[in-house]
Formats: C-alpha cells, structure tokens, sequence
C-alpha cells in the first residue's frame, strides 16, 4: 500500500523560507514522477511543481518561478520542495503525489496516490 508522509509546513513570515519534505513507501519510487499540488480554503488543487523520475527535468506553475524548488533523493525514497521568498498567496495545504497515468502533469486526476498534507501558512 502506498503511503507519503509530508512534512515540513509552519507559520512563517513573508520572505521567509522552508524545506517540505515528502516520504514514499510501499511504490518502487524512482519508477514514478512526483509532484506537488496546493490548496487554499475555498479553491481548487492547484499544481506547483513536478520532477521527472531521475530527477533531471522539472516543471513548475508560474508563480513560483524562480522562488521554488523541487527534488528528490531516490535513495531516501523523499521529494523535496524548497520554497524561498514566500509570498503570503502560498498560503495553503501542500500535498505531494505519485503520477500514474501518462496525461499532462499538471492534471490532478493523473495522479492517483496523495499524502496527507502539511500547512504552510505566510504573514505579511
């Protein structure tokens, strides 16, 4: 059974920084593209980032362009999302998940495996 356990999230202040962490079991995991999604009270999961399975193209939304970063360790089974100069629209859930079907990456119904969340909350 797959389970990813995010982690990582906090109340920070505009500007500020974070590292949120993402580990895998139960899946080959470096067979997979992973990605992160984010929701916001009242709207839709929206895409943030995804990287490729050896983690050598990665693709992000364009308002995190530049401020965000995504990457994984195959051998600790983790993807990681560093986030710099956050901005107080990136206040929301952050999920991670497991891509099982070949459509466009930025399509939540293409990926079928979902973490439980960690909240990442920005002041002014």
């Amino acid at each position: 059974q797959v389970q990813l356990v995010e982690s990582g999230g906090g109340l920070v202040q505009a500007g500020d920084s974070l590292r949120l962490a993402c580990a895998a079991s139960g899946l080959t995991f470096s067979s997979y593209v992973m990605a992160w999604f984010r929701q916001a009270p009242g709207q839709e999961r929206e895409f943030v980032a995804s990287i490729s399975r050896d983690g050598t193209i990665t693709y992000y939304t364009d308002s995190v362009k530049g401020r965000f970063t995504i990457s994984r360790d195959n051998a600790k089974n983790t993807v990681y999302l560093q986030m710099n100069s956050l901005k107080s629209e990136d206040t929301a859930v952050y999920y991670c998940a497991v891509r099982t079907r070949n459509g466009l990456l930025i399509t939540t119904a293409n990926y079928d495996s979902w973490g439980q969340g960690t909240q990442v909350t920005v002041s002014l």
